[in-house]
C-alpha cells in the first residue's frame, strides 16, 4: 500500500512534513498522484489521490482556503507543495489553512521535480503488486499441495494460518464442521452457519455466539455447499487478508467437489445395497461383501431407521445424509446411509438392547432438531434383526412408520411400526388413490352440504367421535341442544350411508377421517 509516510521515508524525494494531519493520515492509502495549478481542481481529483502543486494559483491571487477545502472535499489524501526558485518557502496561509482543516501538507525540495515523485509512487505500487502476486502464487502452490496430499479443509486452513493470524473454520450446509484452525464454534454457531450457507445468496457476515464472522461461500457447482468462516468482522479485514481468504475458498471448492464425487459413489453403492434388501435379490455372500465395505459384518445383529423432514409448506423430504452420517460417526457406529425420494435410510449394527436402541434414536432425533429446528423431523426404526438376511421386514416397517409419522396423524415423532395405531398402519399400506377415494366417498357429501347451507355436519361428526359418542358431552362442546345433535347425526347417516348411532357406522366414519388426514397435505 502506497502511503505518505512511505514517500517521506524515500530520502531521494527530499520531502518535508509541514502538517501531518489527523492521527493515521500519513499511513492512509494513496491511490495516485495528481499535478494541478487550477484554483479549483476538485472535478478532476479521484478519491485518495495526492495533489501536487507549485502554487501558481496562489501567485495569481486565489485563496488558499478555497483551494484546500475543494481538494479536501474531493477526497484527496494530501497536498505536496513544490518549491520553485520564485517561491522558496511554502505560503504561510496555506500551512495555516491545512493545519486548521486537518489536511496533510508536504513540502517538496526545489531540486526535485514532480515527475520524480510520480515515478517513486509508480515503483512502490508496482513492487507491492508484484509482491502480492508472488505471495498469491506461493500461497496457491501451498494450497494445491494441501489439497493433493489429502489433508482436506484442515490443511487449507493451516496454510492460511501460517500467513495470517486468523480464526478460521469450514462448515457445510448441514452444520457439519469440515475443518477448523484457531476457532472454537458452539453447536449453536454451527446451526447459524448452516442456515447462512443455505440462504440464496448467502450473507456476507453472520453473528455467532462470541463475535461476528465473515462468510466466504464454498461451492463446487455454482451453489454454496459450505462456507469458509473467518471469526472477525468484515470491517477489520484488510485487502491482503481478504484476498487470501477468497483464494482459499476457491481451493476449498475443489475439495468440496472431490468429497461430492466420493459421496456420490458411496451413496450409489449404498443405494444398490438397500434395493437388494428390498427385492430379496443377491446371494448372502454378496450382501456380506457389500456390508463389509462399510465396516459392517453381515452376521451382526442389524438395526434400521428411516428419517424425513415433514414441512407443511414443502411436504415430506429426506433428511440430508451427511447430517445422519455425522451422528453415527460421533457415536462410533459404522452405518450405511442412503437418501431416497422421501426419506433417508440408515442401516447399522446393534448388539445392545432394544431399549438402548430407542435411546440412541432419540439422541439422533435431538441432534437433527438442532440443525432443522423449524421443519418437523420424524424417525421410524426397526430391529435389531438377527443378521442381514432378516433385514427386509424391519427396513420396510421403518420406512412405513416414518411416512405415517410424517403425515402427523399419530402426534408422535419417533416410533416403530408396531407402536403406531393399527388402523394407521393398515391405511398406510394401501395405495394412496384407494385411500383418497374411500375418504372422499364418505366425507365429500358432508362438506358439500356444509358449504351450500353453512352447516357444521363435519365438525359435529368429529366432535361426536372425539367425545366417544356421548351425547351430553358432544352437545355441550358444540353449544347445541341434544335434540339438535340427534338431528345432525341422522342427517350425517343419510348423506354418508353410515349411521353414526351404530358402532360399525362410527368405525367407517372414523376411518374416513383418518384416511383423509393421511392423503391430504
Amino acid at each position: 500500500m502506497l502511503t505518505l509516510r512511505a514517500l517521506c521515508e524515500n530520502r531521494d524525494l527530499e520531502l518535508t512534513v509541514l502538517v501531518p494531519g489527523p492521527a493515521g493520515a500519513l499511513d492512509a492509502a494513496v491511490s495516485w498522484t495528481h499535478n494541478t495549478e487550477l484554483p479549483d481542481p476538485s472535478p478532476y481529483i479521484r478519491h485518495g489521490e495526492l495533489v501536487m502543486t507549485n502554487g501558481l494559483w496562489h501567485a495569481a491571487g486565489h485563496s488558499a482556503e478555497s483551494f484546500v477545502h475543494r481538494v479536501q472535499g474531493a477526497g484527496a489524501s494530501g497536498i505536496v507543495f513544490g518549491l520553485r526558485r520564485e517561491m522558496k518557502t511554502t505560503p504561510a496561509d496555506l500551512i495555516t489553512v491545512c493545519r486548521g482543516a486537518g489536511m496533510p501538507l508536504l513540502e517538496l525540495s526545489v531540486d526535485v521535480p514532480f515527475t520524480a515523485l510520480s515515478q517513486a509512487a509508480a515503483r512502490t505500487l508496482a513492487e507491492q503488486r508484484q509482491s502480492a502476486l508472488m505471495a498469491s502464487v506461493r500461497r496457491g502452490n501451498a494450497l494445491a499441495d494441501a489439497i493433493s496430499s489429502g489433508t482436506g479443509a484442515g490443511g487449507v486452513l493451516r496454510v492460511l494460518r501460517r500467513e495470517h493470524d486468523l480464526q478460521l473454520a469450514v462448515v457445510d450446509r448441514t452444520g457439519h464442521l469440515l475443518g477448523c484452525a484457531g476457532a472454537e464454534l458452539t453447536d449453536g454457531d454451527l446451526v447459524v452457519a448452516a442456515r447462512a450457507v443455505a440462504r440464496r445468496p448467502p450473507p456476507l457476515e453472520v453473528t455467532l455466539s462470541n463475535d461476528s464472522a465473515v462468510l466466504f461461500p464454498v461451492g463446487a457447482f455454482g451453489e454454496a455447499d459450505a462456507a469458509l468462516l473467518c471469526l472477525r468482522p468484515a470491517a477489520a479485514l484488510d485487502e491482503t487478508e481478504r484476498a487470501a481468504l477468497e483464494q482459499a475458498a476457491h481451493f476449498l471448492s475443489m475439495e468440496t467437489a472431490r468429497l461430492h464425487a466420493v459421496q456420490a459413489t458411496e451413496m450409489r453403492f449404498a443405494g444398490e445395497l438397500v434395493d437388494m434388501i428390498f427385492s430379496g435379490a443377491g446371494a448372502s455372500r454378496e450382501f456380506a461383501a457389500r456390508l463389509k465395505t462399510f465396516g459392517i459384518e453381515a452376521g451382526d445383529p442389524l438395526a434400521v431407521c428411516a428419517l424425513a423432514v415433514a414441512d407443511e409448506g414443502a411436504g415430506v423430504s429426506p433428511v440430508p445424509a451427511n447430517a445422519v452420517m455425522a451422528f453415527f460417526v460421533s457415536e462410533g457406529v459404522p452405518a450405511v446411509v442412503v437418501p431416497g425420494g422421501r426419506d433417508t435410510v440408515a442401516i447399522f449394527p446393534w448388539r445392545l438392547t432394544e431399549e438402548e436402541l430407542v435411546a440412541s434414536m432419540a439422541r439422533l432425533l435431538s441432534v437433527l432438531d438442532g440443525q432443522f429446528p423449524e421443519p418437523r423431523v420424524v424417525l421410524g426404526h426397526g430391529g435389531p434383526a438377527g443378521d442381514s438376511t432378516k433385514l427386509r421386514i424391519p427396513l420396510m416397517e421403518a420406512r412405513e412408520a416414518c411416512q405415517l409419522l410424517a403425515r402427523g396423524t399419530s402426534g408422535s415423532r419417533m416410533a416403530r411400526f408396531a407402536d403406531l395405531p393399527s388402523h394407521s398402519a393398515l391405511l398406510g399400506r394401501l395405495d394412496g388413490q384407494v385411500v383418497q377415494r374411500f375418504a372422499d366417498a364418505l366425507l365429500a357429501p358432508l362438506r358439500d352440504h356444509d358449504m351450500q347451507r353453512g352447516a357444521q355436519l363435519e365438525l359435529t361428526l368429529r366432535t361426536f367421535l372425539a367425545n366417544e359418542a356421548q351425547f351430553a358431552a358432544t352437545a355441550d362442546a358444540l353449544y347445541v341442544h341434544v335434540n339438535t345433535l340427534r338431528k345432525r347425526l341422522v342427517r350425517i347417516g343419510e348423506l354418508t350411508g353410515r349411521d353414526p348411532l351404530k358402532f360399525e357406522g362410527r368405525v367407517d366414519l372414523f376411518l374416513a377421517l383418518e384416511a383423509d388426514a393421511l392423503v391430504r397435505p
